[in-house]
């Protein structure tokens, strides 16, 4: 598999009182630069996934996608726009793997572990879970799928990401929560007080 990866960070941040929580500061640096730092090296090119002006991440250097359909279709908007970026700017990519904008801690054998998952279980799809949850918003997803992806978000009103990975083969890759749940989301103010916290537990992850 040739793998390019997006962040997505293109919802409205509701919970965190708005704004764009990948940028709220953790142990002395921006969310999104956790992120980084776990995503980049797991895929041949990154992009982040956000709506509006691109300029305000521009210390990070990456290219910024915004949603082809409108109105903040949720993470399925964002994980089209990935396909839709890597088809564009890294033809030969075969897979988008999907890292969500709030999680600090994700693993950093994350896609390593997807793709080892659809090779043995001869799966179109991947996502990831911890202590029994699915995180499918953690996935790896063909470019071949593309279309089918589109139609379903711009055509059908698809948004949860279950109900579409539920037409497909699913792998589920489950991973340890210790020391730190690699997939704790900061969806809150006082989820972020929990990270400054959880930070100095994940530093061995």
């Amino acid at each position: 598999m040739r793998i390019a990866g997006i962040v997505l960070a293109g919802g409205l941040s509701r919970r965190m009182g708005g704004g764009d929580k990948c940028l709220r500061p953790l142990a002395g640096r921006p969310l999104l630069a956790h992120i980084l730092e776990r995503a980049r090296g797991q895929v041949a090119a990154l992009a982040l996934n956000a709506n509006g002006d691109p300029e305000r991440f521009a210390m990070f250097g990456l290219p910024v996608v915004a949603d082809s359909i409108p109105d903040f279709a949720g993470p399925l908007a964002g994980i089209l726009a990935g396909l839709d970026w890597a088809a564009a700017a890294l033809p030969q990519a075969s897979h988008v793997a999907s890292f969500a904008g709030d999680a600090p801690f994700l693993p950093r054998d994350l896609v390593a572990r997807l793709a080892a998952a659809i090779a043995a279980e001869d799966a179109e799809l991947a996502c990831a879970a911890s202590a029994g949850q699915a995180h499918p918003v953690f996935g790896l997803w063909p470019l071949a799928l593309r279309a089918e992806l589109r139609q379903a978000v711009a055509v059908e009103g698809v948004r949860k990401v279950d109900q579409w990975t539920a037409r497909h083969r699913l792998a589920v890759v489950e991973f340890p929560v210790s020391p730190v749940d690699p997939f704790f989301n900061a969806n809150r103010p006082e989820d972020l007080a929990a990270a400054e916290r959880l930070a100095e537990l994940s530093t061995a992850g």
